[in-house]
């Protein structure tokens, strides 16, 4: 006998149980919606035999005692809609806990740390109320369960990819991670991405349930506009398909999930399994008219469902066939009252609760403490190093020489390789996982596999030759990469989950024009890591071949605004980096990865550039990036000030550099100040930040940068700064394309139109002073 019939014939006898569970799941649905008036019902109901069947029939090892367990399955909630699905389903899988332990006493049923790390019937009572259950999934609180935070179609699929990616690079063999979706979410693009990733990657770890019920909001079929079925959107990829004739019987649901996740499947692919079902199935209220909203409170249809429910099990209903009551404390008490009336149903039933109560402490048990197979020792963690992120430690080969000429992209691939070239030697592991939009070689991120002088290194990954490579052969595929290095970073395989992060830190590049792609996950990684209890990992959004100096592929390459998107987050939950020179590349990276933030955005240009002799020149020393803000030239004593200049990237500070020679020939006294990283300015002490930016230097002031003027708001600090700033949109206009010379140039931002820049706004001191005198004057009613 196969082992899929073994565990089909195990589970067989159980259908009866899972009916009455499934009977309840959909009354705590529709309940929680009914008395909220908000949510999605349809493809809630219409995914409970598959999702009861998952996490039950044996296919998901899991502990929902214990959900933080490194070793367990992961499940990804992709239809984020459907959070009613989840909660009324753990609502009633907790409830089993609670009653055999007040029946029996044993500790087994417990939820430790509960009731807050407890999804229960009480917590239905705020679904979509402010501190309560969010109207889609997050991972915190008592819903860790679910190992991401959802909502935005198709934003799931692409992060099961990188925590599958994560659990096989570190040798998890047999932990999978599962999702669902429904066929409407799946026509959004990052689908093709990540079906082609599943299956470059060879993540035969991962596996999807598809709910093919062809309804989604507004009228038509999905298959009206979506040809062929999913064994056309998947096979193709080269995935395993199964298919669940009716995706509401538990026989043929259960068999096709064993099927995909024990049965003889090909190597390296990943799996998916799709049953027909009906959108809104028992609800009354069918198809896409099910999708977004409940029946009407306390409606004739909100009380037939009852009544369907009745006939089956006796519940009686408080208030049944009657209105709802107008004062908001009596709802709340019959609302509670109806949460218990179905939960009643399988309390009574001493088979079905002592069941699944023991169904779910077997399954929690199943999960192993430790992993033959497993590459990632605990004990050996390199992120207790911190020699890691000490750039004042790092070995004079990091650094590029005076004279050189180098791109700060270069900086990048050295300090990559030396980092994971180091930890293999130290800790028998790599630290990062990196990938590209096919610009591995291009960004440079592809450092990250190579060897460090005479440290090997991982190289790049290969599903069959070269499973411990550390650089993934992805394709232009900018959502997914994205996705895949946020869902990795935040597989935490320690035993102590909420005190420390062991895993790995990831790594994507592409164009910085084209950063806008990967912004969806990384807002979603942001908030997750905000909110949920268990430590995360760090993701490097690197905006390669930012600025216009990407020069020869025209201006719709240019990261002159669309970089800005790495700023459209809460003020400290990303690094921002702009690195202008090579050096300051491995300063500002190591200082940023010593925060807390989760997420680092490193902005890195293509054109090689010489390095300077700072101290021959009277410039601070790149080590002084590390502070965020530092004062590359002072005022020269015994002169006016007459100014100070906020300088951030590459060959706007290049070029500025390159112009001192004129600006000190024209006698203007003015301050340079280096700002590549306002948000490690913001952590140094108050006495630094008052000296290296003064109040006067504050109204004193204007900016320098390759990229737009209103992304330099950090830096923007009177009325008059952006009337002399310096930067690539000083026209409001798009750039043209050419040689970097050429570009330079016609953004202003060469040698020659920043020395005059600088003169003028140096030159005006006198005016601008005396308007601002008069503004102040005004202003106090003078």
């Amino acid at each position: 006998m196969s082992k899929v019939d073994q565990l089909f014939q195990a589970q067989q006898p159980n259908f009866q149980h899972w009916e009455l569970i499934k009977d309840v799941i959909d009354q705590q649905i529709d309940l929680m919606l009914n008395y909220r008036q908000s949510g999605h019902p349809g493809g809630s109901r219409s995914k409970v035999h598959m999702f009861v069947s998952l996490l039950l029939g044996g296919a998901m090892r899991w502990d929902l005692r214990n959900p933080g367990k490194r070793f367990g399955d992961r499940f990804i909630l992709v239809a984020g809609h459907t959070a009613p699905l989840v909660y009324g389903t753990l609502a009633v899988f907790n409830e089993a806990l609670r009653e055999m332990h007040r029946r029996t006493g044993d500790p087994k049923y417990l939820v430790p740390g509960a009731p807050a790390r407890q999804l229960t019937w009480e917590n239905l009572l705020e679904f979509r109320n402010r501190g309560g259950l969010p109207g889609h999934v997050e991972m915190a609180g008592n819903n860790l369960f679910v190992k991401f935070n959802t909502g935005p179609s198709g934003h799931g699929g692409p992060v099961m990819c990188g925590e599958a990616l994560a659990l096989k690079r570190a040798g998890a063999d047999g932990v999978k991670v599962f999702g669902i979706e429904g066929e409407g979410g799946l026509t959004a693009g990052c689908w093709h991405e990540m079906k082609n990733t599943g299956y470059g990657l060879g993540l035969d770890n991962m596996f999807l349930l598809v709910d093919w019920n062809d309804y989604g909001i507004d009228d038509q079929k999905i298959s009206s506009v979506v040809h062929g079925s999913p064994q056309d959107w998947f096979a193709p990829y080269g995935w395993h398909t199964h298919e669940a004739p009716d995706g509401s019987d538990w026989t043929d649901v259960t068999r096709a999930i064993l099927e995909m996740v024990e049965g003889d499947n090909p190597r390296h692919r990943p799996g998916m399994t799709w049953g027909r079902t009906r959108k809104g199935r028992g609800y009354h209220k069918f198809d896409n008219k099910s999708h977004g909203s409940p029946h009407a409170l306390n409606s004739d249809l909100f009380w037939q469902c009852r009544a369907d429910f009745t006939q089956k099990y006796g519940a009686e209903w408080v208030g049944r066939d009657q209105p709802a009551p107008k004062d908001k404390a009596a709802l709340r008490e019959q609302f509670a009252a109806n949460l218990n009336a179905a939960l009643d149903a399988l309390r009574r039933d001493d088979a079905a609760v002592a069941y699944l109560a023991d169904r779910l402490v077997e399954l929690g048990d199943s999960v192993p403490a430790e992993l033959a197979s497993f590459r990632i020792p605990v004990a050996k963690n390199p992120l207790r190093d911190p020699a890691l992120f000490d750039h004042t430690k790092y070995p004079a080969g990091m650094w590029a020489k005076p004279g050189e000429k180098q791109p700060n992209r270069a900086a990048l691939a050295r300090w990559g390789s030396w980092i994971n070239a180091t930890c293999r030697e130290k800790y028998g592991r790599p630290l990062f996982l990196a990938c590209s939009a096919d610009l591995a070689g291009s960004t440079n991120i592809s450092g990250f596999g190579e060897s460090y002088d005479d440290k090997a290194n991982y190289g790049w990954y290969e599903r069959e030759s070269a499973p411990e490579g550390v650089v993934m052969p992805q394709e232009i595929t900018e959502f997914q990469n994205s996705s895949l290095c946020v869902g990795a970073a935040s597989v935490n395989f320690s035993d102590r989950p909420e005190e420390e992060f062991n895993g790995f830190y990831t790594a994507c590049s592409t164009y910085g024009a084209f950063s806008y792609l990967k912004y969806g996950a990384m807002r979603l990684y942001s908030q997750l890591v905000a909110d949920c209890e268990l430590k995360t990992g760090k993701t490097i959004w690197i905006a390669g071949h930012s600025g216009p100096e990407t020069a020869e592929d025209s201006r719709t390459h240019f990261g002159v605004f669309s970089p800005g998107v790495t700023q459209l987050f809460p003020d400290g939950h990303v690094i921002d980096l702009h690195p202008y020179e090579y050096n300051e590349v491995p300063v500002l990276l190591a200082a940023a990865l010593r925060t807390d933030a989760p997420i680092v955005a490193l902005h890195l240009t293509r054109p090689a550039i010489e390095t300077f002799d700072r101290a021959a020149l009277g410039l601070a020393s790149h080590l002084e990036a590390a502070r965020g803000a530092y004062i590359l030239r002072d005022y020269r004593d015994g002169a006016p000030r007459q100014g100070c200049l906020f300088v951030q990237g590459t060959m706007s500070t290049y070029n500025l550099i390159r112009a001192l020679p004129a600006i000190d020939a024209a006698g203007v006294n003015v301050k340079l100040v280096a700002v590549p990283c306002p948000q490690l300015f913001a952590l140094q002490d108050q006495a630094y930040r008052d000296r290296t930016i003064t109040g006067a230097d504050r109204l004193n002031s204007t900016f320098v940068t390759n990229r737009a003027k209103r992304l330099m708001h950090d830096w923007d600090f009177n009325p008059h700064a952006r009337r002399y700033a310096m930067c690539s949109d000083w026209d409001d206009a798009w750039r043209v394309g050419g040689a970097l010379d050429d570009v330079c140039e016609d953004a202003k931002i060469d040698t020659a139109s920043l020395a005059a820049g600088v003169i003028r706004f140096a030159r005006d001191h006198e005016a601008r002073m005396a308007e601002l005198k008069r503004m102040l004057g005004e202003a106090a009613g003078a």
